[in-house]
Formats: C-alpha cells, sequence, structure tokens
C-alpha cells in the first residue's frame, strides 16, 4: 500500500471516529437569543494554520495533509492531538466563498489565489505547551476572545445554502441594528461523512459588543 493510500485510510478513519464521539469545542457563552440567530462570547483559543495557494479544493486539500500531519504526530515532541469542531471557513468577499471538509478555520489571505487554512487546537494546551511544528510553514495564534452572531442550519454544504443563510443571518442583525465587524464565517461541526439532514453547520457574524449582560446558558464543552 502507497504512502497516499495509508494517509487516506488513517484521515478517513480519523474523521470518522471524530464523527462518532462528542468532540471539543471553543468555550462560549449564548448572552442573548433572538428568533433568528444567537449572540454568544467566545472565549480565547489556539489555532495551527498554514497559506496555500491555487483553488479551494487543491489549496484544501493541501493545506488538509500540512495539517493533518501535525496533529498526527509531525511535531517535534512526536505527539498525537484530538481534532476538535468546527471547521470554520472564513471569506474576504474578493472572491469564491469557500467550504469545508476538515475541522480547519479558512481566511482568504491578501494575495490572490491565497487561502489561510487553520485548525482549533485542544483547549489544555497553551502557547507554551503547544507541541513545535516541524513544517515551517504552519504558525501557531491565538484567535482573542470575540462576540458572534450565530445562525444554525442543516443540510449540504453547498454554496447556494450558505449564501441563503448568510443573507438571512445580515438581514436579522439589521433590522435588531447591530453593527457587523468583520467578514462572515462557515462553521461546520460534522464530519464529511455525516448525513447531511443530521449535520450542525452554522453562519457567524464578529458584531461589536452589545449593551445584553445576561448570560443565558454555557456550551458544556
Amino acid at each position: 500500500m502507497t504512502f497516499r493510500k495509508i494517509f487516506l485510510s488513517a484521515t478517513s478513519l480519523f474523521l470518522i471516529q471524530a464523527s462518532a464521539m462528542a468532540i471539543e469545542e471553543p468555550s462560549y457563552q449564548v448572552i442573548d437569543t433572538h428568533e433568528d440567530f444567537e449572540v454568544r462570547r467566545y472565549e480565547p483559543y489556539l489555532v495551527a494554520e498554514v497559506d496555500v495557494n491555487g483553488g479551494f479544493d487543491d489549496a484544501g486539500n493541501s493545506a488538509f495533509r500540512i495539517l493533518a500531519g501535525y496533529i498526527f504526530g509531525d511535531n517535534k515532541a512526536a505527539a498525537k492531538m484530538e481534532m476538535t469542531a468546527p471547521v470554520e471557513t472564513r471569506s474576504s468577499g474578493k472572491g469564491e466563498k469557500m467550504a469545508m471538509t476538515a475541522p480547519v478555520t479558512a481566511t482568504e489571505g491578501d494575495d490572490e489565489g491565497q487561502t489561510t487554512f487553520a485548525f482549533v487546537m485542544e483547549r489544555k494546551f497553551t502557547l507554551d505547551t503547544l507541541p513545535v511544528p516541524n513544517d515551517e510553514r504552519i504558525r501557531i495564534r491565538e484567535v482573542a476572545e470575540r462576540i458572534v452572531a450565530v445562525r444554525r442550519y442543516s443540510g449540504r454544504w453547498t454554496q447556494e445554502k450558505y449564501f441563503e443563510h448568510e443573507e438571512a443571518l445580515r438581514t436579522a442583525l439589521a433590522e435588531a441594528n447591530i453593527k457587523i465587524n468583520g467578514d462572515p464565517i462557515l462553521a461546520r461541526y460534522n464530519s464529511p461523512f455525516s448525513i447531511p439532514i443530521f449535520r450542525r453547520n452554522e453562519v457567524m457574524f464578529e458584531i461589536n459588543d452589545l449593551n445584553v449582560q445576561r448570560t443565558v446558558s454555557k456550551n458544556g464543552q
């Protein structure tokens, strides 16, 4: 069996196992609820990210191989780490909106054709304790605390469906007089092997701090 087949088999098994168990998410509090969305305050979390060039499919496959290698033990400590959720896809609005297939964040870069992909790291790690990547293309970064408005939906990972819910969230935020701060994020919590109707997908916008102090709930991660 070739290395590529071994790698793909290991990756598929890893994703199937991840979808079958409760996997870790970044910690957040729900601080307000509306009919079409909820508002969350996320605590800071770490990501491992890499810049790649090319079309989305090719870029995504390349980035996943790089970052999955890091998770599987291609790091200075030879440590294997758990994957987390969600997959986050961020578009700056300059080009094609993107879809993801693994627990990773994607941000369109400043250079045409360049995309930044990031895996969310387990909360047990800090910047000091997270294993150092062997691949110098991988960066470790902390995502700062932020407040986001979130609209949840299920179904397939199509651009049409994503655009539909992104526009619905934009409209709902405008009607609520809530100012958007940044680009939309598509968050996906399931593996590509999951049944679409049971998938948890979310469209998010970072927003300015609100005059909402009431805590409704906290995710149990």
